[in-house]
């Protein structure tokens, strides 16, 4: 997860379009997240008889993203707190949160009032 985030984020610093990193099923639920929010556009599947990879279209939204270790556990009372911490400012940009009905931003954990693990953030 880390290194995929600091993939992400050095093609997005040297103006890459697209960007090819190693997939999991925690890094295909943290994009589903991230593109539902608009900072990257399209992924794809490639499969190289290994655990395969995704190809991420890069749409220059991104300023920063970073993983988060260790992944800490939020309640659902404290997402303010963790903002302060990660985000440069009030509603910009979004952490992504682990929780028990899948990752998700943490607005949408915060609607739901559900807490969870911390794995990364963008903006």
């Amino acid at each position: 997860m880390t290194d995929v985030m600091y993939v992400i984020n050095n093609a997005e610093n040297i103006g890459r379009k697209s960007v090819t990193v190693p997939a999991s099923k925690l890094v295909k639920e943290v994009l589903m997240v991230v593109q539902r929010s608009g900072y990257i556009g399209s992924f794809e599947f490639v499969d190289d008889r290994k655990s395969g990879k995704f190809n991420i279209e890069l749409i220059g939204k991104i300023n920063m993203t970073r993983a988060v270790r260790p992944r800490f556990a939020i309640k659902k009372d404290e997402f303010e707190k963790w903002e302060g911490r990660y985000l440069p400012a009030r509603d910009f940009g979004m952490l992504v949160v682990s929780t028990s009905k899948g990752v998700m931003s943490q607005k949408e954990a915060a609607q739901l009032g559900i807490g969870g693990r911390l794995l990364c953030y963008v903006y």
